[in-house]
């Protein structure tokens, strides 16, 4: 079984770097219409390049901007949505960027403890992350139940960083898998249920 992974394409939030979580349902802006459409036959190359099978299904988040990223970059396959892949929610801190939370008590000690503790009204890192590798396995498991060869996961940059963080050998930790916009990985699910990662896309 192969896995693909990836992030979204940009949103106006993304472009002034606005804390765009899973409370948050913005749509692709333009520029993020034109990335997909122009990353969809690279991807499709790349895909092909590496041996890697048309997806039944391809498994994305509820929130808009992921199934239309999914829409563009793989036209014409369904899509599966599981909750549990959106995006962290951010609580406070949803809609903001970070000059805008500078002044912000708690937002400061949130990044001083590495944004592992929960956000106020939000979620902390690991129960996000425990619920993003929950659902990445519901998508493999059910690929697997389609005869697929490769699963297809359109979701958000932290579903991406939770995901290999806890699945892909050699470990490496959860910031390091960060991705742009559109940008993903292609990874070989082993037999031990861990991914080798195969390239970055």
């Amino acid at each position: 079984m192969r896995l693909v992974i990836l992030r979204h394409a940009q949103t106006a939030g993304n472009l002034v770097r606005c804390y765009v979580g899973g409370d948050t349902d913005e749509p692709l802006c333009a520029e993020g219409i034109a990335c997909a459409r122009a990353k969809a036959p690279e991807l499709a190359r790349e895909l092909a390049h590496a041996g890697a099978a048309q997806p039944p299904s391809v498994w994305v988040s509820p929130l808009a901007r992921a199934s239309q990223t999914a829409d563009l970059l793989f036209p014409g396959i369904g899509q599966v949505c599981l909750d549990g892949l959106r995006e962290m929610r951010f609580g406070a801190f949803e809609g903001k960027t970070a000059d805008e939370l500078s002044g912000d008590e708690r937002y400061r000690s949130w990044v001083e403890g590495m944004c592992e503790g929960a956000c106020p009204q939000g979620e902390s890192r690991a129960a996000f992350s425990a619920r993003s590798c929950d659902a990445v396995r519901s998508a493999l498991s059910q690929a697997t139940e389609l005869g697929a060869e490769t699963c297809c996961v359109v979701a958000h940059g932290g579903t991406v960083m939770a995901a290999m963080e806890a699945f892909a050998r050699p470990a490496r930790s959860y910031f390091s898998w960060h991705v742009a916009c559109c940008c993903g990985y292609l990874a070989e699910l082993g037999t031990d249920g861990m991914l080798r990662v195969m390239c970055e896309l």
